[in-house]
């Protein structure tokens, strides 16, 4: 390594390794510290010259380029400075948004490689960039459009947390906990913001010594408020991905034992899975679970002393999800349960990698007490091994199996192959089930390489390959495209890794082989037949896919024939090169008796064909083209010669096609190979190059490309698995010990194709013969000497393709590069690329000795010229044309999309193969070979050069044809002419002052009009009219908008098209750009840091003076420039030449251009404040937001002071935290005795108006708003105003403006689908704050009129404007003294007591939302008086149920917003219901529950120790219970419906006692008005259970009896709706630990219930609920307790009962909770032997033994209905025992049948598997009973 560092001068923080295997490695090092001194040289100077949106943008993607080329290759120093550089610049206060993404996407590449640097290197502040996600995530200026931000910049945002977090300094985490917990309040949206901080910022990889400086300040406390949230709030998702992060950063050092049963049980219920019989199911949308971070969460608590409790869990957890995952059970949960299936053994193998693998690095270790043992790895294989095994068939397709298997088998193969092999084989040699079949070789693929390399676990893994490669050929056929898809894949996969080669004689040989090795070797014999074989498959596959060509284009393949020729050709490849020279030779011989004999159509079958001619010339160059070059080109002579005509013909005979087919794909290999016939090929060339049919001198211009590709690309020669020869004697080599071996990456021992001279020659004189005579021709025409159509084709054909097979020889033209500045850039630093090379020694192919890039573009200007000129529609060689132009611009060997499509191919086929358990690096060779070549290919595209006078002069023509009168034309031009844009910045400035002409002239042509639209256009997201730069939007902009002379819908729909890329896609360009000092100091210290040196490394004289200059002034021409488009557009709008369109379209591009940072000058104002009138609703629209949005802007500070929060009283002791209400945030609470109802109690009284302060605890530093006489000026006249305020204060003064704008509002837009619109709120509240109550007094009398307004028609619009700006007005008045505020309230409360009075079910919602939004975000006590009116009497005699419930909405509403802050409403409003509770009326008693939730809403606690003053549920359901006592001794009546049972007799003796009768009379209304309060109860845990944060409390479990009594009733519909839904959310709730005896204890008082409906409720309920809380009851002492439930229930009188509890207990083996013993199974059995004698039918028989053997049967029957996809053991014997009792009296008879033919239905799928279980005489017996006897037996 000592070299290296001399060498380059440093040591590289982490090089690009496969540069080093380039054939020119030797000149890299110098190259990069070339293109590094320039990058730092020119990145500093762009910053301290002030040059950030240009020059420092362009460097860093300078930088960017680097790393791609070199990765990391600078020294630690200079890595340390980039960062510190970047993250200044990222982080400049004020920055424009758009360059924030650039900066930091590559700030994070450089934070990447966390290993690379230390804590100690390298420590980043959080406020800076804290400061820019606050910015920007809660910006208040963006939703009024002040700001347009990119598109994904808060994900870019969230990565760079990410990456920086680990940097933070040690004191962070304080600081963050004291920033972000007073947000914490539960019942407010801030608590999702705060969480969401802690979630990205809080670091938890500190080392284990700063551990109390870190997670140990917070983890309890947030661990408390996890479990305190029960209800999956979506901010709880939050949490779990912070203790995720955590866990996996500190496995070892945190005990979760505690948790473990609580993450469980969560995340099983995220899955929403439904369970047991339950009519109604509670979906709860349960996104909180990421699955990624759970089980991230769940694999960080495996392993440690604590290890086989969680494991226990993953068993219980995947045995109860086990038959969701089987392919019969489709549903909403499959695709997040797949998500687990590959997630879990994924990251079980990081974390094997991790602990066991992994290089050492800086990091925290996991202590080794805390690592995975070898046992425990096997477990959790074990029990993964079911799941995958079930769900590998399933409908969603295999893939999700296969990557689960893939990590599987990486842990442990002997576990995981042998059971998928014995699947496979059976699958193989079944023809009849494609899709089983499909679904094993996808996971064997996924398993090959474990398969092979796994000698020491897995030994006999090798021996399968030959019999699995010879069962898979017959899977190649060409009636299944996707099994031959699939075999083709598996045959590739595994050939990829085996040497094709016979070792059989080593047998003999040596003697150092062990048995297993011997029949291996014996196996290898075989290799030859299975390649022949498989050839024959391959022709047979070809022949088949000739003859359709039927319909569509027959030249192109269909989507199909694509796929299938790129997997014919790639597998035909693998299996060639990896094959010894003897196999090789018998396999080309095969080949060529094929292709000589036969002859196909040329498109489908011929290029199959030819592809295969490809492959064998790629794997062995010398040997075919020896054998197959010297016939083809014979033949192809030989028939020139003997047909005269076939130069004249216009279509040729397929035979001579083929051959000419086959020999240009044979000559892509290695050049040397094709010099011995140099002169048969020029000869060919030149015989066929001018043939008159399209098909052939087409083939002959691909073999001419692929030819001169062949002699001058560099290019690697072996793709083999194994470096060496594979013909060496088996005594020094055998191969099968090379099996499935990875590439060596210090010796991968790559042969490269260097183009030798004698190529370059034979290339050279190629393009003498070819291409000059085509060039002399082209120059040679003029409108005298012309040429025909289809010869000029033919003859650009052969001259693109000239370009197109040497480009890597023709480098580009010498020539002076254009000077930015005529481009109107203003930069500080040269903008050019640095140099790449991607040659050893320069090749050049001129011609006649001078460049030939440059001549060929000559030829073609003058050619351009003739056409225009002479044959303008000759559109065919107009688009050769542009494509000669792309390829001399762009084309330098390789091509993008072929590149980035390679890209992605490889790393899918990377991903596939490797093994992310041990070393990552272990790739098999044929993969690094390939990356090589990409790397060598990314060279190649990035050696694109300067942009000089040439290239412009090509754009200049590239603009002419995109704007061409023809269609197609004018397509391929603006292609080219957008990559052009890509390629070379700011080149588009050069074409702006013409764009603009032409959308402006009225005289521009219809068809170049349209061009130039579709220029401006686009493609992708952005297009000129987005560019970020005042000068390209002060051009562009006003000439859209003023391009009108067509009214072709055509071409209006393109402009439209601009105008809304725009609005979309804009992002606010800055105005001004301050460098920070600390920005410059880190430039400065990169500038003069080590090797290499920058360059330039100084700077002249008062560089620092000159950017201060440069600063200001290009500040000072963005603020004109804005102005200038600003006022350049109004002109436009006011001067009436506009059509009403394209007036809208400036409109629309002017409210783009408010910003918050700048005022909009004021003839802006103007026009938008006369707009909010206009005739047109979307202009009004547009105006109404950017009015608001002005108001937001001229909104003026408001000073705020600093006070005490613990003035009243002490704060809690330090370190603790008592969120809810204390002693020390009494002072803000609502309290009536002390009201501000004066002046001077008003001017005293601290108002806090964010509900959240205060509850979890104070802000360091609380602030409130100054008193009324420190605030801004409120009442102002006109000469107090600003410029910009005046044009509002104008028209807003005049009442007949105001009286129309209201008009205009009040309108309505769709009848009946309108809602309150926050926008016109907006715009009010902005008015009344700005102008105080200036404008009050002209929109009184509207608001009165339009809240009072009754007609049918227009209520609802009329009212909804009246709230809209009435809540304006409220809203507004924050800041109004008392006088104003008390005049405001005397004239609103009577107005809104009538409205209360008068909603109407239309505009009910909108009040909801009147009142929701005055009350928000205000101190309640400043709306004293708005709270004191809605809470006078909402419920009233003599006033309709609908008001009644309507005025409870309003109360409602109003005080949701105001959470915790007024318990003593609550109460209040709680003792004024309690009467009501058994209300008359559905909607009130609805309205009532709803509202009852809302109370008791705040009785929950994050602590033991907090407290609330809200209404507790306790205390009010110890008043309701009493009342409710009566309903649980109910015996409902059966009347018919609810079906009779057996048990008549006891009914009977009820109905015959006289008592009922006088029942109904005299208690008859009380038990209604209790059952009236039983539906509200019912309605307030239905909705309470949904909203509460705590689940289900002690109190709660009380309602149980009553509801499971009355879950039956018959009578009353909504009452049984109600009590169902109420148990469906009661059965749902997660039951916390302690809560678990009271449960139990209450279902145990169910069973005692009178009635046998409760009995039947109480077992739906038990089975849900345990699923639901499988892990906190799956403990011992739970289990027994409920087990004896079900045991005594299924002994039941009653026969509902009894079934109810056989399908309970099914269900609950099924899911694992219960398990099969034989305690259980000989209790069933005992039961069932019951003796029942035949009875005659008029005895009475004995009950009593009739229920135990039913009973015992039911069991029996349940244990067999619990495996519903395999059968265990001791299924037969409980089959034929059931089998005995088909004849016994009913109902045992029916439930004997029901079960067997259940289990018939189940089990008939797989039931060739199923039958192995039984003996041969179960067998008969089962048949006997399940066939039913035939007629004629």
């Amino acid at each position: 390594m000592e070299t290296r560092e001399e060498a380059l001068g440093f040591r590289p923080q982490k090089d690009k390794i496969y540069n080093k295997f380039l054939p020119y490695a030797e000149n890299i090092d110098d190259e990069s510290n070339a293109a590094l001194a320039e990058i730092k040289g020119n990145l500093t100077k762009a910053v301290l010259l002030r040059d950030v949106k240009v020059g420092a943008t362009f460097w860093v993607g300078q930088l960017t380029r680097y790393i791609r080329l070199y990765g990391m290759k600078f020294s630690k120093d200079d890595h340390i400075l980039f960062i510190k550089l970047l993250f200044e610049l990222t982080t400049i206060p004020d920055l424009e948004l758009s360059l924030v993404p650039k900066f930091a996407t590559q700030l994070v590449a450089l934070l990447k490689k966390q290993k690379l640097l230390t804590r100690e290197d390298l420590e980043l502040p959080w406020k800076p960039i804290y400061q820019l996600v606050e910015n920007v995530a809660y910006s208040p200026y963006e939703h009024h459009g002040l700001q347009l931000f990119p598109q994904n910049m808060e994900h870019d945002l969230k990565n760079l947390v990410n990456y920086c977090r680990t940097y933070f300094p040690v004191s962070a985490t304080q600081e963050m906990l004291d920033e972000w917990r007073p947000l914490l309040c539960p019942f407010d949206v801030t608590n999702i913001k705060a969480i969401h901080y802690f979630e990205y910022f809080l670091p938890t990889d500190l080392l284990p010594e700063n551990h109390d400086k870190g997670f140990k300040l917070w983890l309890d406390e947030f661990l408390n408020m996890w479990h305190s949230y029960q209800n999956a709030p979506t901010w709880e998702a939050g949490l779990v991905r912070l203790f995720a992060r955590l866990a996996h950063d500190t496995i070892g050092y945190i005990d979760w034992s505690p948790h473990v049963s609580m993450v469980f049980n969560r995340f099983m219920r995220s899955f929403n899975l439904p369970v047991g019989m339950q009519k109604v199911q509670v979906g709860r949308s349960n996104n909180t679970y990421d699955i990624g971070a759970t089980v991230t969460w769940i694999v960080s608590m495996m392993g440690g002393p604590n290890g086989s409790l969680v494991q226990d869990h993953i068993d219980s957890f995947f045995k109860a999800l086990q038959s969701f995952f089987h392919p019969s059970n489709l549903g909403k949960w499959n695709i997040k349960l797949s998500g687990l299936l590959m997630n879990f053994p994924k990251l079980v193998v990081k974390r094997i990698h991790r602990e066991r693998y992994k290089k050492k690095d800086w990091l925290t270790e996991i202590p080794p007490d805390f690592k995975l043992k070898d046992s425990e790895i096997t477990r959790f294989v074990k029990s993964m091994q079911p799941v995958v095994s079930v769900s590998m068939f399933s409908k969603y397709g295999s893939h999700d199996s296969a990557v689960a298997l893939r990590h599987l088998s990486n842990m442990r193969p002997e576990l995981i192959i042998p059971d998928l092999l014995e699947k496979m084989y059976p699958a193989m040699e079944n023809l009849i089930e494609p899709h089983r079949l499909i679904a094993c070789m996808n996971c064997v693929v996924a398993v090959s390489r474990s398969m092979l390399s796994a000698r020491k676990w897995y030994p006999e893994g090798r021996s399968h390959v030959l019999p699995l490669l010879n069962l898979a050929l017959p899977g190649i056929d060409p009636n299944d495209f996707k099994k031959c898809l699939v075999t083709f894949q598996m045959i590739s996969t595994f050939v990829a890794q085996v040497p094709i080669v016979d070792c059989s004689e080593a047998v003999f040989i040596r003697d150092d082989l062990s048995e297993e090795e011997k029949e291996l070797c014996s196996a290898t014999a075989q290799f030859e037949d299975f390649v022949l074989l498989f050839l024959d498959r391959v022709f047979a596959l070809i022949e088949n896919s000739t003859q359709e060509h039927t319909h569509g284009d027959p030249t192109r393949l269909n989507p199909e024939q694509t796929m299938m020729e790129v997997a014919l050709s790639s597998t035909f490849t693998s299996v060639l090169l990896q094959c010894s020279t003897p196999i090789y030779e018998s396999a080309l011989s095969r080949l060529y008796n094929f292709i000589t004999t036969s002859v196909y159509e040329t498109n489908v079958g011929g290029r199959f064909a030819a592809n295969l001619c490809r492959a064998a010339a790629k794997a062995n160059p010398k040997r075919a083209v020896e054998k197959f070059l010297p016939p083809f080109c014979k033949k192809i002579k030989d028939l020139m010669a003997e047909h005269e005509e076939y130069k004249t013909e216009e279509h040729l005979d397929d035979g001579f096609l083929w051959n000419l087919l086959m020999l240009s794909q044979l000559v892509r290999c290695n050049g040397e190979a094709l010099l011995p016939y140099k002169d048969q090929l020029l000869e060919v060339l030149q015989m066929t190059l001018h043939l008159k049919c399209v098909q052939g001198y087409e083939l002959s211009c691909q073999l001419m490309r692929y030819t001169l590709r062949a002699l001058t690309l560099h290019f690697p020669l072996d793709y083999r698995s194994v470096a060496g020869s594979f013909d060496r004697p088996v005594s020094e080599y055998l191969a099968i010990n090379d099996w499935a071996i990875p590439g060596d990456m210090d010796d991968l021992g790559m042969k490269w194709h260097v183009p030798s001279a004698d190529e370059i020659e034979f290339a050279q004189s190629l393009m003498d013969h070819i291409l000059q005579p085509e060039l002399e021709k082209i120059m040679s025409l003029s409108s005298s000497t012309q040429i025909d159509k289809e010869e000029l084709l033919r003859r650009l054909s052969i001259i693109l393709e000239c370009l197109l097979g040497a480009g890597a020889a023709l480098p580009v033209w010498k020539s002076t590069s254009v000077d930015l500045s005529s481009l109107n850039v203003k930069t500080q630093v040269p903008l050019d690329r640095f140099r790449v090379s991607s040659v050893k020694e320069s090749i050049e192919i001129q011609y006649k000795g001078a460049n030939l890039r440059l001549e060929v573009m000559k030829a073609m200007k003058h050619l351009l010229n003739y056409l225009m000129e002479c044959t303008e529609d000759d559109t065919k060689s107009l688009s050769k044309l542009i494509k000669i132009y792309e390829t001399i611009l762009f084309f330098y060997g390789a091509s993008k999309q072929d590149f980035d499509a390679r890209w992605k191919s490889l790393h899918s086929v990377k991903d596939a193969l490797e093994d992310k358990m041990r070393d990552r690096r272990k790739h098999i060779r044929a993969l690094l070979v390939d990356r090589v070549v990409l790397q060598q290919e990314m060279r190649m595209l990035y050696g694109l050069s300067g942009y000089t006078d040439h290239h412009q002069d090509i754009l200049c023509d590239l603009y002419n044809l995109a704007v061409s009168k023809y269609a197609e034309v004018r397509k391929k031009g603006q292609a080219v002419l957008m990559q052009c844009f890509l390629n070379f910045p700011y080149c588009y400035r050069c074409l702006l002052d013409r764009i603009s002409d032409s959308l402006i002239q009225k005289e521009t042509p219809e068809k170049q009009f349209k061009g130039v639209l579709y220029v401006v256009l686009g493609s992708g997201k952005r297009c000129l009219a987005t560019k970020r730069s005042w000068e390209v939007i002060c051009q562009l902009w006003p000439a859209i908008v003023q391009a009108q002379q067509s009214e072709k819908p055509s071409i209006l729909r393109v402009v439209d098209d601009i105008i809304a890329k725009v609005s979309k896609n804009l992002e606010s360009p800055g105005i001004e750009i301050k460098v920070t000092s600390s920005c410059l100091d880190a430039a400065q210290k990169l500038l003069s840091s080590g090797v290499p040196v920058s360059n330039p490394n100084t700077l002249t004289e008062g560089a620092d003076l000159r950017g201060e200059e440069f600063q200001k002034e290009s500040n000072e021409a963005n603020s004109r420039m804005y102005v200038k488009i600003v006022e350049d557009l109004v002109a436009l709008v006011k001067g009436g030449t506009l059509m009403w369109k394209f007036s809208q379209y400036a409109v629309e591009l002017l409210t783009l251009l408010l910003r918050h940072d700048v005022p909009t000058p004021p003839v802006a104002v103007e026009l938008f404040v006369s707009n909010l009138i206009h005739d047109s609703l979307y202009i009004r629209k547009l105006s109404t937001a950017s009015v608001s949005a002005i108001l937001k802007q001229q909104k003026r500070k408001h000073k705020k002071v600093v006070v005490d929060p613990y003035r009243s009283a002490p704060p809690p002791p330090a370190g603790t935290f008592l969120p809810g209400n204390r002693p020390d945030n009494d002072w803000i609470m609502y309290d009536s005795s002390r009201l501000p109802d004066n002046q001077e109690k008003w001017e005293a009284m601290e108002f806090v108006d964010k509900t959240h302060w205060g509850y979890y605890c104070w802000p360091k530093e609380m602030k409130i708003y100054a008193q009324y006489s420190e605030q801004p000026k409120l009442d102002r006249v006109e000469s107090e105003l600003l410029d910009i305020e005046k044009p509002i204060y104008v028209k807003l003064s005049d009442s007949e403006f105001v009286k129309k704008f209201i008009e205009v509002l009040s309108l309505e837009e769709h009848k009946g689908r309108d809602k309150f619109r926050n926008k016109h709120l907006t715009l009010f509240k902005g008015l009344f704050r700005n102008y105080g109550d200036t404008f009050l007094p002209h929109f009184r009398s509207h608001i009165v009129e339009l809240l009072s307004d009754r007609s049918h028609e227009h209520h609802e619009s009329k009212q909804r404007c009246g709230m809209e700006i009435l809540a304006g007005v409220i809203r507004g008045s924050k800041h109004w003294p008392y006088e104003k505020v008390n005049a405001l309230w005397d004239w609103v409360i009577p107005i809104l007591r009538t409205s209360l009075d008068n909603i109407t079910s239309e505009t009910l919602k909108d009040w909801g939302t009147f009142f929701t939004v005055v009350s928000e975000s205000r101190d309640p006590r400043r709306l004293y008086r708005f709270f004191e009116m809605l809470m006078d009497k909402p419920i009233r005699e003599g006033s309709s149920s609908f008001e009644d419930s309507s005025r409870l909405f309003a109360v409602q509403n109003a005080l949701v917003q105001q959470e915790w802050r007024v318990p003593e409403i609550l109460h209040r409003l709680l003792e004024f219901l309690t009467p009501y509770l058994s209300h008359r009326y559905k909607n009130v008693r609805d309205r009532i529950g709803s509202l009852l939730s809302n109370i008791m809403l705040y009785d929950y606690s994050i602590t033991a120790g907090s407290s609330t003053k809200s209404p507790h549920r306790v205390d009010f359901v110890q008043k309701v219970i009493p009342r409710l006592e009566p309903l649980k001794d109910l015996v409902l009546s059966d009347n018919g419906n609810n079906g009779s049972s057996k048990d008549e007799e006891n009914h009977r003796e009820m109905s015959s006692s006289s008592e009922k009768m006088e029942v109904e009379d005299d208690e008859g209304e009380e038990r209604k008005t209790t059952i009236r309060l039983c539906k509200t109860v019912l309605k307030w845990i239905s909705d309470g259970l949904g909203r509460m944060f705590t689940s289900t409390t002690p109190e709660l479990f009380l309602f149980l009896p009553v509801i499971c009594t009355l879950e039956s009733e018959t009578k009353d519909e909504e009452l049984k709706t109600d009590c169902s839904m109420a148990l469906a959310c009661f059965s749902q709730a997660l039951i916390q630990e302690n809560n678990v005896t009271v449960c139990l204890e209450t279902i145990r008082e169910v069973m005692g219930l009178k009635s046998w409906h409760s009995r039947v409720a109480i077992l739906g309920y038990i089975q849900v609920m345990v699923f639901c809380n499988l892990f906190t009851m799956i403990q011992s002492k739970y289990k027994k307790e409920i087990q004896n439930f079900i045991l005594h229930l299924i002994c039941d009188d009653q026969v509902e009962v009894r079934e109810m509890a056989a399908i309970t207990l099914s269900g609950l083996v099924h899911c694992g909770f219960l398990d099969m013993d034989k305690d259980m199974l000989e209790h069933f059995e005992v039961l069932s032997k019951n003796k029942v004698k035949k009875r005659k039918l008029a005895d009475s028989m004995p009950l009593e033994a009739l229920i135990k053997r039913h009973a015992g049967v039911l069991g029996l029957s349940a244990l067999v209905e619990a495996y519903p996809y395999n059968v265990p053991e001791f299924m037969p014997q409980i089959l034929m025992d059931l089998s005995n009792h088909v004849n016994d009296p009913q109902p045992i008879q029916m439930t004997v049948k029901k079960t067997l033919s259940n289990f018939r239905r189940t089990h008939h799928d797989n039931w060739h598997d199923h039958k192995q279980m039984f003996t041969d005489d179960q067998l008969v017996i089962l048949t006997d009973i399940l066939v039913s006897p035939t007629y004629y037996a």
